[in-house]
């Protein structure tokens, strides 16, 4: 059974840092990235970063590079998604999700998702 379950979410001042976590298990199929989604309120989901999970090359969108990194441990069980600087823009629900093919930034690639964390920035 494929588990996702992020964790790290909360409140943050405007510039201030969150890190969020996602531990990933259960997969019986190797994976192709993980990625980190963020969705607003009245707004869709978009991707916000990505890793490939062989080997680790990351992947940004163009309101995170610079500011976020993403990253997993060495037995590649976690992905870390390191948020710097935020502003308002970058609050909603952050949910991981795993794609077993490629093109990272097509979010129909991404067969499994975790139930999200909530960011808020004020």
């Amino acid at each position: 059974d494929v588990q996702l379950v992020e964790s790290g979410g909360g409140s943050v001042q405007t510039g201030g840092s969150l890190r969020l976590s996602c531990a990933a298990s259960g997969f019986t199929s190797s994976r192709y990235c993980m990625g980190w989604f963020r969705q607003a309120p009245g707004k869709e989901r978009e991707v916000v970063a990505a890793i490939n999970i062989p080997y680790s090359v990351t992947y940004y969108s163009d309101s995170a590079k610079g500011r976020f990194t993403i990253s997993q441990n060495d037995a590649k069980t976690i992905v870390d998604l390191q948020m710097d600087s935020l502003t308002a823009d970058d609050a909603g629900i952050y949910t991981c999700a795993t794609a077993l093919r490629g093109a990272w930034d097509n979010s129909r690639n991404y067969q499994y998702w975790g139930q999200g964390t909530q960011v808020t920035v004020s």
